[in-house]
């Protein structure tokens, strides 16, 4: 269960901060889609996707609306309004199994949730989820990851070694290599943890997989998105039937699932920046 402290918040601190930056505020559904443009810069059909949401609302928690650890290159680029390369890897739940269609996938949402936040930077967010890998796949692909030059790598994680009933203690190691090997590249590296959902579940390992994450986010001084927690906590907070955000096979986000991570995902990383940049604004107290 979830820390009974933990309180849900609205998006109305956020956007007052954002406005206050001069950035694109948490505007409602509406407005959002009037913002909304394709990679060729013109108008998307956004209204239509954000239509998701209007059974269900997607709602954040407090603790689930800051990272633990900068994200110092992407902050930079954003505030200076220089274009921003995010690489989302990852294996089926980033390329977007289970949606309904590829703008579904949550790098598409995000890149569109980005765009409304800083409309004046140009974000690309570039989908290289791959069905079936495991952490060793990736590694093994990593180069060609690095070689288009991200500002940002988005790295989820963790499921199918679940699944697969895969060690722990081995992906840790390739996990810590693969954190410095992104870092030496220059880029920020972001964690995401494996799904609530009854497959995921159902394995008794899982939670040793969730805490590992985080103990290597902690310890690397990496930002973490803990999707696991947010699923669960639209589960048993919110009283959210799974089946609401968890397509029939059990294992994969549907439509509203990979919209709601994606926009949550987008918060902590607006939420991030202004922190960020109002540090930086702060001036030292002058000499007595």
């Amino acid at each position: 269960m979830l820390n009974p402290g933990w309180k849900m918040v609205s998006r109305a601190p956020l956007a007052a901060l954002l406005l206050g930056f001069g950035l694109a505020a948490a505007l409602p559904p509406a407005a959002r889609a009037d913002q909304a443009t394709t990679a060729a810069g013109k108008p998307a059909a956004a209204g239509n996707l954000d239509a998701v949401f209007d059974r269900q609302p997607c709602v954040a928690l407090k603790d689930l609306t800051r990272f633990d650890a900068p994200i110092a290159r992407l902050a930079k680029r954003i505030t200076a309004q220089e274009p921003v390369t995010i690489v989302a890897v990852g294996s089926s739940s980033t390329g977007g199994a289970g949606a309904s269609s590829p703008s579904f996938s949550y790098p598409s949402r995000l890149e569109r949730e980005l765009r409304q936040k800083f409309p004046r930077t140009p974000i690309s967010v570039i989908n290289k989820g791959v069905n079936g890998e495991e952490v060793a796949d990736m590694m093994a692909r990593m180069d060609s990851i690095l070689a288009l030059k991200p500002d940002l790598v988005i790295w989820q994680l963790g499921t199918n070694t679940l699944l697969r009933d895969g060690s722990i203690p081995a992906t840790e190691k390739l996990l810590q290599a693969g954190i410095a090997r992104i870092r030496d590249s220059g880029a920020d590296v972001l964690l995401v943890d494996p799904q609530f959902a009854p497959s995921v579940n159902a394995k008794p390992a899982v939670h040793a997989m969730v805490d590992m994450i985080g103990f290597t986010a902690k310890r690397t001084h990496v930002p973490l998105f803990r999707r696991y927690v947010a699923m669960q906590h639209w589960h048993e907070d919110q009283a959210i039937a799974v089946e609401r955000f968890i397509t029939p096979d059990g294992l994969h986000m549907n439509d509203w699932g990979y919209s709601c991570f994606a926009r949550l995902m987008a918060d902590n990383i607006a939420a991030t920046i202004v922190r960020a940049r109002a540090v930086a604004d702060v001036k030292p107290l002058p000499a007595p």
